[in-house]
C-alpha cells in the first residue's frame, strides 16, 4: 500500500565505525520502538547501504506533518535516554528532512529503496510537478518496482531546535524535495539512477544539488506491532 500517513521524517547519516554495533542494537531495540510509540507515528523503517552515502537511511510515516512538531515528539527529543546520549554524538553528516507527502503510489514495501534528495530555486521549473504527475506514477507496474513516493521538505518544522540536535556535530541538512522508489531488488533502481532519475535528467526538470542512494531494508516496525 502507499505510505500510511501524510507526514514523513526522512533521515540520512553516517555512523562512526567504532559505534556501529552499538548503533544497530540501539536503533532496533530502543530508538525505533520509542519513536513508533509516540501518538501519530505509524511506522518506522531502517536501511543499510547498497550504493549510498550517507550509509544509513531511515524514515517514519506519521499521520501528518504536524505530528512531527507535536508536544509529544518534541518532548521526547528534549529528554533523550542515556543510551541515546551515548549514540547520537557518533552520528555524522546528518540530513533530517521533515516532510509532507505530496504523492504516494503502489502496493507493499520493497526490499530495496532508491532515495533522492534535491533542491529547488525560485523562478525555475518545479521538478516535483513532473515527478508527481508523470515520472513516479509511470514507474508503477514496471518490472521490480513496487512503490514510489514524493515528499516536500518543510524548513520551519525541520529547524525546530531540540536537545538531541544539540548533541550532533553540526546542524542538520534539510532537503527541499525527496523521492523514494521501492523495488524487490537493486537492479531496477540502478537503471533509474543511470537513466530517468539521473542527476542530469533531474537537472533538466529544475532540480539541483541532487543526491541519490540505494539501500536495503534492515528493519521495520509499525504501531500495530507495538500494540
Amino acid at each position: 500500500m502507499p505510505l500510511l500517513g501524510k507526514g514523513v521524517a526522512a533521515i540520512w547519516h553516517n555512523v562512526a565505525p567504532s559505534a556501529q554495533a552499538d548503533y544497530n542494537h540501539w536503533h532496533v531495540h530502543e530508538h525505533v520502538p520509542e519513536r513508533v510509540g509516540i501518538r501519530g507515528f505509524l511506522r518506522g523503517r531502517r536501511y543499510g547501504p547498497i550504493d549510498a552515502n550517507p550509509e544509513f537511511f531511515h524514515f517514519y510515516e506519521t499521520e501528518s506533518l504536524e505530528t512531527l512538531t507535536s508536544p509529544a515528539y518534541v518532548g521526547r527529543l528534549n529528554t533523550p535516554t542515556p543510551w541515546t546520549r551515548r549514540v547520537v554524538p557518533n552520528l555524522k553528516d546528518n540530513n533530517r528532512s521533515l516532510c509532507r507527502v505530496e504523492a504516494s503510489f503502489g502496493t507493499g514495501q520493497g526490499a530495496a529503496i532508491l532515495t533522492g534528495r534535491f533542491a529547488t530555486a525560485a523562478g525555475e521549473p518545479d521538478p516535483a510537478a513532473w515527478l508527481a504527475h508523470e515520472a513516479l506514477p509511470a514507474l508503477i507496474g514496471s518490472p521490480g518496482i513496487v512503490a514510489a513516493h514524493l515528499l516536500r521538505g518543510d524548513l520551519a518544522a525541520s529547524h525546530v531546535q531540540t536537545e538531541e540536535k544539540a548533541m550532533r556535530e553540526r546542524a542538520d541538512a534539510v532537503a527541499d524535495g525527496v523521492f523514494l522508489i521501492e523495488a524487490v531488488e537493486a537492479g531496477p533502481l540502478e537503471e533509474l539512477v543511470a537513466g530517468t532519475l539521473s542527476p542530469a535528467a533531474l537537472a533538466t526538470r529544475g532540480a539541483s544539488d541532487v543526491a541519490l542512494g540505494t539501500y536495503r531494508l534492515h528493519f521495520t516496525l509499525s504501531d500495530g506491532d507495538l500494540a
